[in-house]
């Protein structure tokens, strides 16, 4: 494990330089990964990036949580609170309950300005109240991305339990096909890149406001299946 301060964060985010994309013929990730909550999903994800070559900065509702999934994750896991991992990502996964994500913009957008935010959330009524009444009427995708004004949002990784995909990453062809969307078109295939890093398969459905279809309550949420197979379920282009 490794623990930064914020000194220490601004002086050495810079060198950390991941090679585990060069010569694939594919834009590359950015090298820096943080993310924002160390519960099921920011640690299952985190896991298997960092298995991937890259260096993940964990943070959670408090400093020791995160360090104690860094300590237990070890080597290229970084711990810190969420604005040093909002300082410190390239890409930040949001991996809490979305009815924090109000609250979180408020806090961390002027930092998240320009940086991709991978939203893996999902808006629940009985545990976000009216947060989660918007998502479901407007999409999940553009109420986080008014949350984040001035970063470039992606939805994915939040339709698949984290147990399947912990089971199913890097399985034999055809892989586990995970659902994107986005409107900022280098931001989606920067995701894109990740989640074939986490041995999964990605599928892109088109804008932000497209997420919808794999957010809970409609046809592409839970779905296990291959691309071909998803995107005959969502109707999309093969």
């Amino acid at each position: 494990m490794i623990q930064l301060t914020r000194r220490g964060l601004m002086v050495g985010a810079g060198s950390l330089v991941s090679c585990a994309y060069a010569g694939r013929g594919r834009a590359s990730p950015p090298h820096r990964l943080a993310t924002i909550g160390a519960g099921e999903v920011g640690r299952t994800l985190g896991q298997l990036w960092i298995k991937a070559g890259f260096k993940v900065m964990f943070s959670a509702w408090t400093l020791e949580e995160a360090q104690n999934v860094a300590r237990e994750i070890g080597v290229d896991a970084l711990a810190g609170t969420p604005e040093q991992a909002a300082l410190f990502g390239d890409v930040i996964l949001l991996a809490v309950p979305y009815g924090a994500l109000p609250g979180l913009g408020r806090k961390l957008d002027p930092v998240l300005k320009g940086k991709i935010v991978l939203d893996a959330t999902n808006p629940y009524v009985w545990r976000d109240g009216d947060t989660a009444v918007a998502a479901q009427k407007n999409g999940a995708g553009i109420m986080t991305q008014s949350y984040f004004p001035h970063a470039r949002v992606v939805r994915g990784l939040n339709s698949i339990n984290m147990s399947s995909i912990r089971t199913q990453a890097h399985r034999a062809p055809p892989l586990l096909a995970v659902p994107i969307a986005g409107d900022d078109p280098a931001a989606v295939a920067v995701v894109a890149e990740l989640v074939r890093a986490a041995g999964l398969d990605p599928v892109v459905t088109g804008n932000l406001a497209s997420a919808t279809l794999f957010q809970p309550g409609h046809d592409g949420f839970e779905v296990e299946a291959s691309a071909r197979e998803l995107k005959a379920d969502l109707k999309l282009s093969p």
